[in-house]
């Protein structure tokens, strides 16, 4: 798989992160900045590094699950691992600026 392929994978995968949303904030998962990294492999397996807003997080059991299943929806993936970590902890900051924007933020 060429290295701009990958790249489109990638694409794809965001574009699938941007529809899942925090049932507690009103903004997208991706624009919120839970996503820390998409990684796709030689193989088609993506890995999905993110973090949730609070380690109690009331969605902690099941977001990282509706990330996978949504991401293995792509007929392109074979795999999908999502890994939490709280390092570093999430902060506002992460968010983007049409996050922030949506949340009065700014």
């Amino acid at each position: 798989m060429t290295e701009e392929t990958l790249e489109e994978l990638g694409d794809k995968i965001v574009r699938v992160l941007k529809t899942i949303y925090d049932p507690e904030i009103p903004v997208d998962i991706y624009e919120l900045g839970l996503i820390y990294d998409v990684f796709v492999s030689e193989e088609n397996d993506a890995k999905i590094l993110m973090t949730l807003t609070s380690p109690n997080c009331p969605v902690a059991e099941t977001l990282p699950v509706e990330v996978e299943e949504k991401v293995k929806t792509l007929k392109e993936i074979n795999e999908c691992e999502v890994e939490i970590t709280f390092d570093p902890t999430w902060t506002q900051d992460m968010m983007s600026e049409e996050a922030k924007l949506e949340l009065g933020l700014l």
